[in-house]
């Protein structure tokens, strides 16, 4: 962590984290194509089932950043027990939200999904998926925080492999129990929660059977002190970002549905998933520059973490530019994929194009969020999450379809994407100048 070139570290680090983002963000896209076939209001349900997902990877991963941060500053400043300590309280702590979301979620269904932005076409599929997901719940957060943990400790191949095999089975288990059981959306749903399941038994056998340096341990939950509070704090930016797009998701659902129907919905649900993906192999970059960071920000190796913001930012926006401009020119093909319905088509591929345009400036963004929260600045990171998540975000949703109508809808994200940037820049900017130009000498008294 310390020693390797960090052009290099970072790539080994990245490249397991971009096999798992773009399988399972082809999963996300196989699975919409899939449902897509049973009409608009199911493809519409894709985009409710989205927002409730993100819910469940907010917990997840406000968890697994924040114990998995600590844990790997933990690691760089030789301090093994308290690594242990803030994984087991990271891993133990998320399970245990995972069963309130699920009872909660159980309890209050029926309003949740409408809650959600569900019309009362889409309503029933949207039932019908989630009803599947909800005993999953306390398994699917917990992967989330399992899968941080790896990556932060170094060993993102580990996590590659259960994300990986959960995102085949899935995609299996959709032509399974859709097609071939004639299962239909209930099928998906069904298909999403055993994966779940099979993918938590899978990264949970890595610290099971010893293949990681820390140690998950009910012993070894420290609630008291600062540890919680440090894990919550330091990885409550990703728990914002991700609770602020499901709530935009949300109010996308709402405002597409009152301008346009259960088109509208289904097209800007396909948009997400394939902007997801776009996004993945940059954000699977940065998830290689996270455990670089918090590990040299800890040792502090000041020059290291330097080399690896720059060396991130130019790798993400390199690889984001060539797959926008390809999205760009195919974009009405793209979104003909998912759905084969005129007036879908003509909604996502608008939305696709800006949206495209707007992720070019996400880069910035992306690194800049992870360098505050890899270095303990929990404000700021919280601060800067939610720019493009919610705070520009949901009020161009409110504001620009009362001017400009569904348009208003397409061009919101790309609106709050860009206006982003400039806080993001200050922020790298007063970040680095605060830091010591030279490296700490660690083994000094």
């Amino acid at each position: 962590m310390t020693e390797t070139p960090v052009h290099k570290l970072i790539l080994s680090l990245s490249v397991p984290t971009i096999l798992s983002m773009m399988v399972t963000s082809a999963y996300n896209m196989v699975d919409t194509a899939f449902v897509g076939r049973l009409g608009n209001s199911a493809s519409g349900a894709v985009g409710v089932v989205f927002g409730y997902m993100a819910i469940i990877q907010a917990c997840g991963f406000m968890f697994g950043q924040g114990s998995g941060s600590l844990m790997s500053r933990y690691l760089g400043a030789r301090e093994k027990e308290l690594a242990d300590r803030a994984a087991s309280t990271g891993f133990f702590s998320c399970f245990s939200v995972g069963i309130i979301l699920a009872v909660l979620s159980a309890v209050f269904l029926d309003p949740l999904i409408m809650l959600l932005g569900s019309t009362e076409t889409i309503a029933p599929y949207a039932k019908d998926y989630i009803s599947c997901l909800i005993f999953t719940v306390p398994f699917a957060t917990s992967s989330f925080t399992l899968n941080n943990l790896l990556r932060y400790e170094g060993r993102a191949s580990l996590g590659m492999i259960g994300l990986i095999a959960g995102a085949f089975l899935n995609i299996a288990g959709d032509a399974i129990f859709m097609f071939g059981l004639n299962m239909g959306i209930r099928g998906a749903g069904l298909a999403t929660a055993l994966s779940q399941v099979i993918s938590f038994s899978i990264l949970a056998s890595m610290f099971v059977r010893g293949r990681t340096q820390c140690h998950l341990s009910p012993r070894k939950i420290t609630l008291g002190g600062r540890m919680l509070s440090d894990i919550i704090l330091t990885g409550f930016p990703s728990m914002l970002r991700q609770a602020l797009g499901s709530l935009a998701t949300i109010v996308q659902n709402f405002m597409a549905a009152a301008y346009a129907g259960d088109e509208a919905v289904a097209g800007m649900s396909i948009v997400s998933r394939v902007g997801f993906f776009l996004f993945a192999i940059a954000l699977g970059i940065g998830q290689g520059f996270q455990p670089v960071c918090a590990f040299n920000y800890g040792a502090g190796k000041y020059k290291r973490v330097r080399k690896a913001y720059r060396f991130t930012l130019q790798a993400s926006e390199a690889v984001l530019l060539v797959l926008t401009v390809i999205a760009m020119i195919f974009s009405n093909d793209i979104i003909g994929i998912f759905r084969d319905d005129a007036d879908v088509i003509r909604i996502g591929t608008r939305a696709l194009r800006l949206l495209c345009v707007a992720q070019i400036f996400l880069p910035l963004c992306m690194v800049t969020e992870m360098l505050m929260q890899c270095s303990g600045r929990k404000l700021m990171a919280s601060f800067l999450s939610s720019l493009r998540g919610g705070i520009l975000f949901i009020p161009a949703l409110l504001i620009l379809p009362r001017f400009r109508g569904l348009a208003g809808v397409q061009e919101a994200q790309p609106l709050a994407y860009i206006l982003s940037v400039v806080p993001a820049l200050i922020a790298a900017r007063k970040f680095f100048l605060s830091i010591p130009a030279e490296d700490r000498d660690v083994s000094a008294p």
